[in-house]
């Protein structure tokens, strides 16, 4: 018995290494990863560039709505088989747009990726990654959180260079086709974490946790306003730096290199958050985010920029890990993924947020500054929100965080 125990105790780092990896693919694609392929579209199409730019976001705003479906979804049939059909449905959806000729039709294909396919994925994952470490679940969940940062650097990268090498709807053939041959297997790894058994399956109980109306509400507030603060530097970083005299490509090596920082940074703000608590760990990236993210406009040289998007991107991308292990500590486990769907979709409308206000100061103003001021206006507004569920839930009779 104890040999099995010990076995389903290192199981769980083959559910995490799972995730980890779909999230990276998944996540990478859906997210950005259609930014790669806007300027060849255009050119062979003819197509507006805001126009074929709302495919990526016909992606995302079907993640975002979908979410509220698939994770109330996981919760009743279990992970693995939500997880399998959102692989199955992002493959086909790639591999049918590689067809696809008229921009209504990857707008559908793209929002039907998202809405069936990547919120199939996201927030049943990170659910079950929580259960499967109902203890120091900190780390598990920033190592599944790296993965999807691993692919929102590393997806549009690759997706240039297939696009360069064998055009636009050979390179949507190969996605799909890896999508098929990576999604759906790794999937089947995704076991339920009820195979637990002794302390490990009795520590996933139902009782004890705070009013979930109370934390799925001021989570959706907070993920909102963060969300709105870091999608400024991620949408508009790489123009900002455009606008100091600098290529494309120098601008773009800028994010990437902030994103690959942010893997790291995922991940050890998961470890932190396993050393002092959830929520102030969220906290401590947050006011990481807030105190730096105006500082983009106070650099000029690329050297500088370089300097500054690394740590940036350490912080930054702990709010994300900070959102994930927060949600998981404090919602019960059977409605879980139902939680983390209905969050993160509000953390998807702060990113459309955040990007819209961007480029409408920038008109206003013809330049970043105010944009980047609102920015850092949104990231202490979370503080506060944060701030407040930490002291109610810190108030006697209320369940105390670990």
């Amino acid at each position: 018995m104890k040999d099995s125990e010990s076995e389903l105790t290192a199981y769980r780092w083959v559910v995490v290494t799972s995730a980890a990896l779909i999230l990276a693919l998944a996540m990478g694609s859906i997210v950005n990863g259609m930014s790669a392929y806007v300027v060849p579209l255009e050119k062979l199409h003819g197509w507006n560039r805001a126009d074929v730019s709302l495919i990526n976001v016909a992606g995302i705003i079907g993640l975002a709505f979908g979410g509220l479906a698939m994770g109330a979804i996981a919760d009743r049939i279990g992970t693995r088989p939500v997880v399998m059909v959102g692989g199955a449905v992002m493959s086909s959806a790639y591999l049918v747009s590689a067809l696809a000729d008229q921009l209504w039709q990857f707008y559908a294909l793209m929002f039907f990726a998202g809405f069936c396919g990547a919120a199939g994925i996201f927030a049943p994952i990170m659910s079950l990654v929580g259960k499967w470490f109902p203890i120091g679940a900190g780390l598990a969940i920033g190592i599944a959180s790296a993965g999807q940062a691993l692919g929102q650097g590393g997806v549009p990268y690759a997706s240039a260079f297939l696009i360069k090498e064998f055009g636009v709807s050979w390179a949507l053939a190969f996605t799909g086709s890896l999508m098929l041959v990576i999604l759906i297997p790794l999937a089947t790894l995704l076991k339920p974490a009820n195979t637990l058994s002794g302390s490990q399956g009795s520590a996933t109980h139902e009782n004890g946790y705070p009013p979930l109306t109370l934390v799925v509400a001021t989570m959706c507030l907070a993920i909102f306003l963060c969300c709105t603060c870091m999608s400024v530097p991620l949408m508009h970083l790489v123009p900002h730096i455009q606008g100091r005299g600098f290529t494309a490509d120098q601008a773009g090596s800028v994010i990437f290199l902030m994103l690959m920082f942010g893997v790291a940074g995922r991940v050890s703000f998961g470890k932190l958050a396993d050393v002092i608590g959830a929520i102030p760990a969220y906290m401590t990236a947050t006011a990481w985010m807030t105190l730096l993210v105006y500082g983009f406009i106070l650099i000029n040289d690329l050297s500088g920029f370089y300097f500054y998007a690394a740590i940036y991107g350490f912080g930054y991308a702990g709010v994300m890990t900070g959102v994930l292990t927060t949600t998981a500590a404090l919602t019960p486990p059977s409605r879980r993924a139902f939680a983390m769907g209905v969050i993160t979709m509000f953390g998807w409308f702060g990113h459309a947020n955040g990007g819209f206000l961007g480029g409408y100061l920038y008109d206003l103003n013809t330049n970043y500054s105010v944009a980047y001021g609102v920015a850092a206006l949104t990231g202490a507004m979370n503080l506060i929100v944060v701030g407040t569920l930490y002291w109610i839930l810190k108030r006697p009779g209320v369940k105390q965080l670990s």
